[in-house]
């Protein structure tokens, strides 16, 4: 049975394959901080229920521990190597989620899946404190296809060599306000990525569905525009990829890996 892709918004993103169902950096609140979720409503409870979680990094609205107290127990959660040191609400779920942590390379398997972490470029810390202790990662889904989920990434010279062939990619394209810092990709950069890694189908993520309480009015274009603006440069640096606007909660099937 081919691939699946759900995009719930933001990070978070099912990939159903080979029977196993992976969650994305999950988030399933419409109040995260100072973000307010503007379009789409939240994961319904079913995409809770899972076979296997990972977690890209340590920012809250990736590592965003309410949303993992959702997991049913005993539910397997992947975090970068460092992350329970890290993070003091994660240790207190560790007495009821099965947390396992990864560095760059290393596989963890479910049934006939296999997940390998892959670098990204972003900082690791749990900001707004903390040190450098766990890095950032992005995460290939490899089954009957091969899936990568950048995570929070920049675009760097080795991506495509440490991610490798790949059926289809989930790449950020946007952010959660007015403005990219470092360590992010904006449509521009995420359309290159795509012509480097070469995947045939592409799903942009990270984009218009959280911002900031009371800044709706400032730069909207980086809250609606950076799905559409990928499409529109995609076409014209990786001509040969399909790329799938989903909306929220929205599903794309892949072929199986050739």
């Amino acid at each position: 049975m081919p691939a699946e892709i759900t995009w719930w918004g933001h990070a978070t993103a099912t990939v159903r394959d080979c029977g196993v169902t992976v969650l994305t950096d999950p988030v399933f609140v419409r109040r995260l901080a100072h973000l307010r979720r503007r379009r789409g409503q939240p994961p319904p409870e079913s995409a809770a229920r899972v076979d296997l979680v990972v977690v890209s990094h340590l920012h809250a609205d990736h590592l965003h521990l309410p949303s993992l107290a959702r997991l049913a127990p005993g539910t397997r959660v992947v975090v970068p190597r460092g992350a329970l040191a890290s993070v003091a609400g994660l240790r207190r779920l560790a007495g009821r989620l099965r947390i396992e942590e990864v560095d760059v390379g290393e596989r963890v398997r479910a049934k006939d899946v296999a997940v390998r972490a892959v670098p990204a470029e972003h900082d690791g810390r749990r900001l707004p404190y903390g040190p450098r202790l766990a890095p950032a990662l992005g995460y290939v889904v490899e089954g009957e296809s091969r899936t990568y989920f950048a995570g929070d990434t920049g675009l760097f010279d080795s991506m495509a060599e440490e991610v490798g062939p790949v059926d289809a990619a989930l790449l950020p394209v946007g952010g959660w306000g007015p403005k990219l810092g470092d360590g992010h990709m904006n449509a521009r950069r995420a359309a290159e990525a795509l012509a480097r890694l070469g995947a045939p189908l592409a799903v942009p993520v990270h984009y218009g569905t959280y911002w900031p309480i009371g800044l709706d009015a400032v730069r909207p274009h980086e809250f609606h525009s950076p799905g559409d603006e990928f499409a529109r440069l995609a076409a014209r640096s990786a001509p040969a990829a399909a790329v799938h606007l989903l909306g929220h909660g929205e599903s794309v099937r892949l072929e199986a890996a050739g």
